[in-house]
């Protein structure tokens, strides 16, 4: 019989003792605890990740390797498969995402629109015009733009943050991403969203507020933005030919309207 929630908030964690903490006592509290179950991906981390996550009432899944972000993030998709979740939030543990964001994804994901449907993938993001005012840099800022440019033009969705981490996804969504060769294992960013949006799944931006980091190291340090832009530049290319040229992929079925 089933004994959880529909929803799962899935953590990639990486040595991200200093703020998962934090995360976790706010995500248990009984205002989110009443509608959603937390999994903590603890990617072989070198620090007290796994003990301090270890002090609340989660699931935690420790690799024994390190996976990387794209991999670790398939696993918890595979775990919300096989545990039977409806929907999955993924949110960083990094303290970066704050947690007044879960409850308006999850609404978003479950409240019909005027339509009667609902969208499959609910993006957070930091730019629109009602999203809290996020600093960032100029190479990020032009990289954002560029990927957003990208994903209009090949798939013709306006998207104004591509790279976001906070993510809400059905279950039509997420079981796509666990099976094979269906997520980036490295980047899963703008080029998932060119992928999915050509392949028909329905993708719904809503504003998100957000903070700058504080503590650890974030995995585009140093020159890891230039690397990360040169390579997400050509996977998003990559996923546009997949699907439009070779035509690879599962177009999804049809949804049906939700009663309000």
């Amino acid at each position: 019989m089933k004994n959880h929630k529909d929803l799962l908030i899935i953590i990639p964690a990486y040595n991200e003792g200093k703020t998962i903490g934090a995360l976790l006592e706010q995500l248990t509290a009984p205002d989110i605890a009443a509608f959603a179950d937390i999994l903590v991906m603890n990617d072989c981390s070198k620090d007290n990740t796994e003990e301090v996550a270890r002090g609340f009432h989660v699931a935690i899944v420790n690799h024994v390797y390190n996976l990387g972000y794209g991999s670790g993030l398939q696993v918890g998709y595979k775990y919300a498969v096989s545990k039977g979740y409806k929907y999955v939030i993924q949110m960083d543990a990094d303290g970066q995402h704050d947690v007044c964001n879960v409850k308006a994804i999850y609404d978003c994901l479950t409240i019909p629109r005027a339509d009667g449907t609902c969208p499959d993938i609910v993006l957070g993001s930091r730019f629109m015009k009602d999203s809290p005012k996020y600093p960032t840099s100029a190479v990020k800022k032009f990289a954002y733009k560029l990927f957003g440019f990208m994903i209009r033009i090949g798939a013709g969705n306006k998207i104004t943050d591509a790279t976001t981490g906070l993510q809400g996804l059905d279950y039509r969504a997420f079981s796509y991403y666990a099976g094979y060769n269906h997520f980036d294992d490295k980047y899963p960013d703008a080029n998932m969203i060119m992928q999915m949006s050509l392949l028909g799944y329905d993708i719904q931006e809503i504003p998100a507020l957000m903070h700058v980091r504080t503590e650890g190291v974030s995995m585009h340090s140093g020159l890891k933005p230039f690397v990360y832009m040169f390579r997400m530049v050509f996977s998003i290319l990559a996923a546009w030919i997949r699907v439009k040229m070779f035509h690879m992929g599962q177009k999804p079925k049809k949804k049906e309207k939700k009663n309000a």
